[in-house]
């Protein structure tokens, strides 16, 4: 079924991009639970499957995300970059009449025996916070590293080339065709779906855990939007470079990981499930590499991020910004 999203000049104008780890949290539980996903991602569901073992909410969510997903799960972001806390917040304040809508589409159940959105929403955003921190949060640098190049990227297009230029290269399923966006496929007589996004405009996504394909919200209630695949994806998953022999004999098994695992910014929460130890124990050699000159941390509102210098780059025998050509120097 093709999908077709009609535009006014308003809503042209409106065309915006965001990131999401609630859709990126939801797509890869998706994943998780045998439902979809991508070879590429087998490395990643290696190690992430195992950590689900004990969630007790996983049939409320293995419920809503088998098949069609309702659209409640994707509440489209009203600010570039949002935190999973506002996502969860949006979650929660969903509309009852639109959760009855979608929750009764998606289960089959008839509206009156939808149960109330109070016993639901929280315990469903509280679900999806606890998956979020267990799976996307210890890959959440790596991850940004890949959407903000792609969001680079996809901004110099449209100053390049316009909105015209912009969609043709999202991906081979969208085509611009004379004021409506056309998804899916070839667009047919019988088979078109139609999005209205009225005043509201289109938020585009890029998105991990939907690659190779296109997702479009059906049902928004604000703005419509678009999640494409991220380029540089088929990257993200690979394994670092192992460190030079000799290394770690002098800095210690335990900090020339962490000077491998920081090609990317990453988060102390982060770097301590990566190497499996604790953040207290992080942060001391963290403290001692900062020292060394091997370590620069910024703060970003609350977060500290972590990024190894050139000096360490040097040690390692690569650039600063690491092996991957998606990485980004950490936010001011």
């Amino acid at each position: 079924m093709a999908v077709e999203i009609r535009f006014t000049a308003a809503a042209v104008a409106k065309v915006r991009f965001a990131v999401s780890p609630l859709g990126e949290t939801v797509l890869a539980l998706r994943i998780l639970l045998g439902t979809g996903g991508h070879a590429v991602h087998r490395p990643w569901v290696r190690r992430a499957r195992p950590l689900l073992a004990d969630e007790r909410e996983l049939p409320l969510l293995r419920a809503l995300i088998a098949g069609p997903m309702p659209s409640f799960l994707f509440p489209a972001p009203e600010e570039r970059l949002p935190s999973m806390t506002t996502e969860l917040d949006l979650l929660r304040a969903t509309g009852e009449d639109f959760y009855r809508r979608e929750y009764g589409a998606v289960l089959g159940v008839p509206a009156e025996e939808v149960p109330e959105p109070a016993a639901v929403l929280p315990r469903l955003a509280q679900a999806l916070h606890r998956c979020h921190e267990l799976l996307i949060a210890p890959q959440w640098g790596r991850m940004r590293s890949v959407l903000d190049a792609d969001l680079a990227k996809r901004a110099l297009t449209l100053v390049d080339g316009g909105v015209q230029a912009l969609f043709a290269e999202l991906h081979r399923d969208i085509a611009w065709d004379g004021g409506q966006l056309v998804v899916h496929g070839r667009r047919t007589p019988h088979a078109v779906y139609t999005v209205d996004p009225g005043g509201h405009g289109l938020v585009l996504l890029p998105s991990v855990f939907n690659w190779p394909n296109v997702g479009v919200d059906k049902s928004p209630v604000a703005a419509a939007s678009i999640r494409y695949p991220a380029v540089g994806v088929g990257l993200l998953w690979e394994a670092p470079p192992p460190a030079p022999a000799g290394l770690a004999s002098v800095l210690g098994r335990t900090r020339t990981a962490l000077l491998v695992a920081l090609a990317e910014p990453l988060t102390t929460a982060a770097l301590a499930t990566r190497l499996g130890i604790t953040p207290s124990a992080v942060s001391q050699h963290l403290g001692a590499l900062r020292g060394a000159g091997l370590v620069s941390t910024r703060r970003n509102g609350r977060t500290a991020l972590h990024l190894r210098t050139e000096r360490a780059a040097q040690l390692l025998g690569t650039s600063a910004r690491g092996s991957s050509p998606y990485v980004t120097p950490a936010p001011k």
